[in-house]
């Protein structure tokens, strides 16, 4: 099939292929009815987003913002994975890509790091929002400045952005509920883990707490009691005195771990003898993969995070190119992993 031309799209839109260049290249001096036209042919025709690029004269400067990854824990390292392979559809000389890394420990690196994006005056950001309160205020001076932005991962309600993609944090609480509830006895306890500093100001970290109970309290056929274990530190002995001190002389059947850090869980219930408690936790990376194998971790939750990264740079380019407004939530399917359906993952 012969590939599409501005002028193709010029004469199905009975305009100048000068008006359609200057659509996809958001610029101004179309009414508002002709340039709705002409970007829903672009659709219709399947226009190409790298054509626009190629022909443009004007270069998108785009910036991620996720956190750094750390030698053991790699979930992010996708996010940006992801970002990179999509820009590599891209003709170079009109995409300008900065990625800046933050501390997941540390709300005032945000709070720097924020501040160096800003700098930078871009046309659009990418940004996982896993700090409330400074991703507010981070939003805040962008939405000031008119700067379009995409969530990834995590999602701010009373926000305005382009749109979210990544889980249902509620609905994925909910799952996990679900695979523990069938996994033991009724009357057995459950031990909630949240591995992380400043649990109140992680927002998705809090969904999914949220869902989690909401389950139990819904339909959930388990009536043991659900106990809230806070850890500020992904320290193994640290880990290792929190759950001695719970797991004496308990009736806990099932560990539900919030984030993605399981292998931490999983590693010291072997080393504790204690192999006849359920695990279920979140992401599909080595450390959690290990344990997975040996059954320490029962259930994954996966989150696609490299699918996260490539469908954000996308839809931050089709949006500056053609205007072109994503789905507002995107929410991604939940992937239920243990160690039998490894291999297919």
């Amino acid at each position: 099939m012969k590939r599409k031309t501005i002028k193709d799209i010029a004469e199905a839109a009975l305009v100048s292929p000068g008006t359609v260049d200057r659509v996809l290249h958001g610029r101004d001096g179309v009414a508002k009815r002709t340039r709705d036209r002409i970007i829903r042919l672009i659709d219709e025709m399947n226009y190409p987003v790298d054509e626009v690029l190629r022909t443009s004269s004007f270069v998108v400067n785009i910036v991620a913002m996720i956190p750094l990854v750390d030698t053991e824990n790699t979930f992010w390292a996708c996010h940006r994975e992801g970002i990179e392979q999509q820009a590599q559809q891209m003709p170079k000389h009109s995409l300008k890509l900065n990625i800046v890394n933050f501390s997941i420990q540390n709300e005032n690196d945000f709070c720097k790091q924020a501040e160096k994006v800003i700098a930078m005056n871009p046309d659009g950001v990418i940004v996982a929002p896993v700090f409330k309160k400074e991703s507010q205020e981070f939003i805040a001076e962008l939405d000031q400045r008119n700067i379009p932005y995409i969530f990834i991962d995590t999602m701010i309600d009373g926000t305005s952005p382009l749109c979210f993609i990544g889980e249902d944090a509620y609905q994925s609480g909910r799952v996990a509920a679900s695979l523990i509830d069938f996994g033991i006895e009724a009357s057995k306890d459950i031990l909630m883990i949240n591995l992380a500093r400043n649990i109140g100001n992680m927002h998705h970290l809090n969904q999914r707490n949220q869902g989690f109970l909401s389950y139990f309290l819904d339909e959930g056929r388990n009536h043991g009691m659900k106990i809230a274990l806070d850890i500020t530190e992904a320290d193994t002995e640290l880990v290792r005195q929190k759950l001695n001190q719970v797991l004496t002389n308990s009736n806990i059947g099932a560990i539900w771990v919030s984030g993605s850090r399981s292998y931490i869980i999983a590693k010291c219930l072997e080393e504790m003898g204690k192999s006849d408690i359920v695990v279920v936790g979140y992401d599909v990376y080595d450390k959690n993969i290990e344990y997975l194998k040996r059954n320490s971790i029962n259930f994954l939750i996966a989150q696609q995070p490299k699918d996260q990264g490539r469908r954000s740079l996308k839809a931050m380019i089709d949006y500056i190119t053609q205007k072109q407004q994503p789905v507002q939530n995107e929410y991604q399917k939940v992937e239920i992993v243990n160690a039998e359906s490894l291999c297919f993952y």
